[in-house]
């Protein structure tokens, strides 16, 4: 199987090619293929036996955009509103949302010269310009054999805790449900809590957060871990992503358990310290984008919760079911603001420096990523009444399609919910969308004399 998911190199072939005889534009492809999925989507939900009782067009299309854009935000509870049918829409809308959109990312890092790093080196001079559609197909074949490969094994695990419990027939539908909301990070659950009858539940727990963490990493970083097998070996991408990852996890758990440990409505009303560190490590991970949670998100303190609003930006890997500015992004910010301090101008990992040009690429991301979270707040200020605390954590929620809540989803009217779903779609597409325009962008070869400007 290994040999199927490496078998990416790109062939000059003389068969029908991308972008052969005309020019196409990947990110207006990618927009326009989801927002025909979502229109797909919402005529299927709106179907009278897709919901117990029938839901309103408005319904149908946030609930299409948050399932194609996997972030989990409802304004119907999956589970009891839902038929088995429109469950089964969602689901795969859900799956479809995020292995298109992780296929189409490896392609794009693969079509402008991304060194995977695998069993070969993949260079290509623009964007598909090089990519024979059999390459393509070949690149897909090989992320949707490794999704369902994972998927396969999250289903089985989470069987063995929830057949016994709920008999076979429901046992693997609920096990075949998390299992494809929680890899693709889509958040959505069959309970209105979420998973917090499952709170103290090792198996459950570890096995869901297995789950999201590894569809987090991405398609990338899990299939050189299996071709390199050594940490020597593996490319500096590779070590900063899976360094950063497990940071972000620990300092998130221990914060977690520090700011909870107390209150009597979260962590509080576990009796063992092992079930609060669970409890802690599940709902520490969870916001980079998964939107499942073991404690009621309405409950947390303002501390925790202003912690999760940055995890949630911060978002997982590029090229993976996650989103957000992308934790290669935070962390390239982190090392050139540490490299300026120390008088260095030069940012480096591992001993490689980066181009100045990645680096601008990044704060390019994390501008726009702000200005978009900013400009949604202002606006959901003027047409929602709730605490601010609330509206900012629903917006920063759906920037990085997270699907944690405060409670505000089911107040936000037909107005704020245009503006969650607009939110959700650019969040979904944004942080790719602004990647290929960076790269392929046309260099200016005009210079211009340097002047002093000051800063800070």
């Amino acid at each position: 199987m290994r040999a199927q998911l490496l078998d990416l190199v790109p062939h000059r072939s003389s068969g029908t090619e991308f972008h052969r005889k005309q020019s196409i534009n990947p990110p207006r492809l990618l927009l326009e293929s989801f927002l025909v999925l979502i229109g797909i989507g919402a005529c299927l939900l709106k179907l009278p036996f897709a919901a117990v009782e029938p839901v309103t067009w408005m319904e149908a299309a946030f609930t299409a955009t948050s399932a194609v854009t996997v972030t989990g935000l409802v304004v119907v509870d999956t589970g009891s509103q839902f038929t088995l049918f429109g469950q089964l829409v969602i689901l795969t809308l859900i799956q479809l949302g995020g292995l298109g959109l992780m296929t189409f990312a490896v392609l794009t890092a693969l079509a402008l010269g991304f060194k995977l790093r695998l069993q070969h080196q993949l260079v290509a001079q623009e964007a598909f310009n090089e990519i024979s559609l059999q390459t393509a197909r070949r690149a897909g074949g090989s992320i949707a054999l490794f999704a369902l490969t994972a998927e396969a094994i999250g289903i089985v695990l989470l069987g063995l805790f929830f057949v016994p419990e709920l008999g076979w027939g429901e046992g693997l539908y609920q096990a075949l449900f998390y299992t494809i909301s929680a890899f693709n990070n889509a958040g959505f659950a069959l309970s209105p809590d979420s998973l917090s009858a499952y709170a103290d539940h090792p198996g459950i727990s570890l096995s869901v957060t297995a789950l999201f963490i590894t569809g987090g990493l991405g398609y990338i970083v899990i299939m050189e871990l299996i071709d390199k097998r050594c940490w020597s070996r593996l490319s500096v991408y590779v070590k900063v992503i899976l360094l950063a990852t497990l940071l972000l996890n620990l300092i998130a758990t221990a914060a977690v358990l520090f700011l909870e440990f107390g209150n009597p409505a979260t962590l509080g009303t576990l009796d063992s310290f092992w079930d609060k560190l669970l409890a802690a490590w599940f709902q520490g991970v969870t916001p980079r984008t998964a939107g499942f949670n073991t404690l009621d998100i309405g409950a947390l303190t303002a501390g925790t919760s202003v912690l999760m609003l940055l995890l949630m930006f911060i978002g997982g890997a590029p090229n993976s079911t996650a989103s957000g500015i992308k934790i290669s992004t935070f962390v390239i910010l982190i090392a050139a603001t540490r490299s300026f301090l120390r008088g260095n101008l030069n940012v480096s990992f591992f001993r490689r420096s980066l181009s100045s040009e990645t680096v601008l690429k990044a704060l390019a991301t994390a501008t726009i990523g702000m200005a978009i979270v900013f400009v949604a707040v202002l606006t959901l200020s003027v047409l929602v009444e709730d605490d601010f605390l609330n509206i900012a954590f629903e917006v920063v929620s759906a920037f990085g399609t997270v699907g944690l809540s405060r409670g505000t989803t089911g107040e936000l009217g037909t107005a704020g919910q245009l503006v969650i779903m607009a939110v959700m779609l650019i969040g979904r597409l944004g942080p790719l969308t602004l990647g290929y325009t960076l790269t392929v962008r046309r260099k200016s070869h005009v210079r211009y004399a340097k002047t002093e400007f000051p800063v800070g």
